[in-house]
């Protein structure tokens, strides 16, 4: 009984800490993001501050997501600190516990926030920052305004030669885009003509322009209730285009992975970040293990600062491990399976042998 009393309180002493690190640096997120939108937004009378608020408020949880181990490392290693400044690590050691039983806490703790925020955290966040996007598109898409293009590009072949399309907006999958700009090309690569439209939808081998204005050299414009641009792009293919895999929501990754590759297109960013993302929760548990590992040593042999700035490192130093691990299986180099475990498993395995070296000797 006094086991699980003294692990449930250590537990909630942990998560305490973490997610009191992650609200504090998610704030200081929202201001640097909402005075620069305030500021890209001063010249337009339609932005408000309350729209530019909600706006932020919508994208700063997929942003807030990356720092999530971060979190997790400074929280434990703050725990760890405070617990044993205030001797309690001692009475627990003194009452029979052994490392391992008072870093389960934090590890269980660490391991429940990763799978909310893989299964709960991640999909919100990622439907939040897509309309956010849309809404930022809408509000600096005005005219005179000034802007980052972060629209969709797309390149086809079709009877009618090359076309280059860009689009501000999309929906339903990329089925449905928003101010359309197309410029067609003959096979021989001559500039044929540029249509503009507001709106085009996807049809089995077309696209259909509403309201198109058509250009051609040497020719004046004209307006055209609705334009065919033959296609050889599928619903999958423009789904694939214009989803990224870093914003897609965790429970669509499977699906979008299954339609990119049966469109024939690569589909290794997909299957990276599904990946990604079920390593999560043991990403933190190795964080928490790095964090105890550096954390439990200054009580014996002093020198605070040095063991902790020595935690930090090697928290950053893992989290670089995962970036460059995750390029390396992004370019395709190594496959995402490996890719996206090997740090989480590696710093997992490294933690606990410097507790074994450090607590059993």
């Amino acid at each position: 009984m006094i086991g699980v009393t003294i692990t449930r309180y250590f537990g909630m002493r942990f998560t305490r800490a973490i997610l009191a690190i992650f609200f504090a640096i998610f704030c200081l997120m929202f201001v640097v993001v909402f005075v620069e939108t305030l500021r890209r937004a001063s010249d337009n009378p339609a932005a408000g501050a309350g729209m530019i608020a909600l706006m932020t408020v919508m994208k700063v949880p997929a942003a807030a997501e990356m720092i999530l181990p971060f979190a997790v490392l400074f929280g434990s290693m703050a725990t760890f600190v405070d617990l044993t400044r205030k001797l309690e690590l001692i009475v627990a050691r003194a009452a029979g516990m052994s490392v391992w039983q008072f870093v389960a806490a934090p590890a269980l703790a660490a391991l429940l926030i990763g799978i909310v925020s893989v299964t709960i955290y991640n999909p919100l966040s990622a439907k939040m920052k897509q309309r956010s996007d849309q809404m930022e598109l809408e509000l600096f898409g005005r005219e005179g305004s000034v802007r980052v293009d972060r629209g969709v590009w797309l390149r086809q072949h079709g009877v009618d030669g090359l076309a280059v399309i860009h689009a501000n907006l999309t929906a339903n999958s990329g089925v449905d885009l928003e101010g359309v700009s197309v410029n067609i090309y003959s096979a021989d690569g001559g500039f044929v003509e540029r249509v503009e439209a507001g709106k085009a939808h996807l049809e089995p081998g077309v696209w259909v322009l509403q309201g198109a204005t058509v250009s051609a050299p040497g020719e004046p414009a004209r307006q055209v209730d609705s334009y065919m641009l033959a296609t050889d792009i599928t619903p999958e293919q423009a789904a694939a285009a214009t989803t990224p895999a870093q914003g897609t929501p965790f429970w669509d990754l499977p699906e979008m992975t299954a339609r990119t590759t049966e469109a024939g297109l690569d589909a290794t960013e997909y299957k990276l970040q599904f990946q990604t993302l079920l390593a999560r929760p043991l990403l933190l548990v190795a964080m928490v293990l790095v964090a105890a590992s550096f954390s439990l040593r200054f009580f014996r042999f002093g020198g605070v600062a040095r063991t902790l700035s020595g935690g930090v490192v090697a928290g950053f130093v893992l989290y670089i491990a995962t970036k460059i691990f995750s390029d390396l299986g992004g370019a395709g180099m190594i496959s995402p399976l490996v890719a996206a475990w090997s740090p989480a498993l590696v710093g997992s395995m490294l933690g606990t042998l410097t507790l074994l070296y450090s607590e059993d000797g």
